[in-house]
């Protein structure tokens, strides 16, 4: 894909949109770690939250690292499962992070029962981790901030865009960093994070995650989206849509566990 052919005609379809302002500066380029806790209703549940509260916030915070976020899964395949996002400028720090947490005396302490579950009774069904790369458009996680001490009540919905080929992977990620995440912030669909997958499955991918007050604002705000004239003239213009770009689309909706920074 030639960089001044795409961005040509992104530019054509794009009208009157414009880039999202650049957040701050001093704010480099993060890095997400998304681990997924597939589960069974039971004991499992009570006992990976307790891990989140008590081990693997508390370490990842003595890291350095903040607004760690926890989620269950409510609507979705495969419930229960609940997921965590974990943000660092650092790549390396994440990808050693359960070296880093191992070394921990404090995190072992807190993540007994959990870290040493018997397979008579696991701890989870299974777990997986997935490495993901902040977009040049959207470079740091954005997240509510507390009121008198508390997060607000919010809804979560985190999607997976597929694609079948690199080159339509990586036009796709250029329309959200030169008109997409304008259109969406326009729209009231209120973003957390968008990534690129650096490791994980279905590759090639990108993960975006978006909040709202609840289910009726999502609804109003994604039809305002789907509205939008600069939205229907950027993707109905060839090579931009989704039959062209997108083989697959994942749709969660989650809510904050307790334990949740975010």
């Amino acid at each position: 894909m030639k960089s001044a052919v795409a961005a040509g005609a992104l530019g054509t379809a794009l009208g009157s949109a414009q880039t999202p302002a650049d957040p701050p500066s001093d704010r480099k380029q993060e890095f997400y770690q998304l681990r997924t806790y597939t589960l069974r209703t039971g004991p499992q549940l009570a006992l990976t939250q307790r891990y989140f509260h008590q081990a693997l916030i508390p370490a990842l915070n003595r890291l350095g690292i903040e607004r760690v976020g926890t989620f269950k899964l409510d609507i979705g395949p495969e419930t229960p499962t609940y997921y965590v996002l974990i943000p660092s400028t650092s790549s390396e720090l994440l990808v050693n992070l359960d070296t880093r947490l191992g070394s921990d005396p404090e995190y072992i302490a807190g993540a007994a029962g959990f870290r040493d579950a018997p397979a008579t009774a696991p701890a989870f069904v299974r777990t997986e981790r997935t490495l993901l790369a902040a977009f040049s458009g959207w470079p740091h996680l954005t997240a509510a901030k507390p009121v008198a001490g508390k997060l607000p009540n919010r809804i979560f919905q985190l999607r997976t865009y597929e694609s079948a080929s690199q080159i339509a992977h990586a036009h796709k990620i250029q329309m959200f960093n030169q008109a997409e995440i304008a259109i969406f912030q326009r729209a009231g669909l209120n973003p957390v994070f968008f990534a690129d997958t650096l490791y994980g499955t279905h590759m090639p991918c990108l993960t975006y995650m978006l909040t709202f007050t609840d289910v009726a604002e999502l609804t109003v705000n994604w039809a305002k989206f789907a509205a939008d004239p600069d939205w229907k003239e950027l993707s109905r213009t060839p090579g931009n849509t989704d039959p062209e770009l997108v083989s697959n689309i994942t749709n969660l909706y989650l809510s904050p566990l307790e334990s949740s920074q975010i």
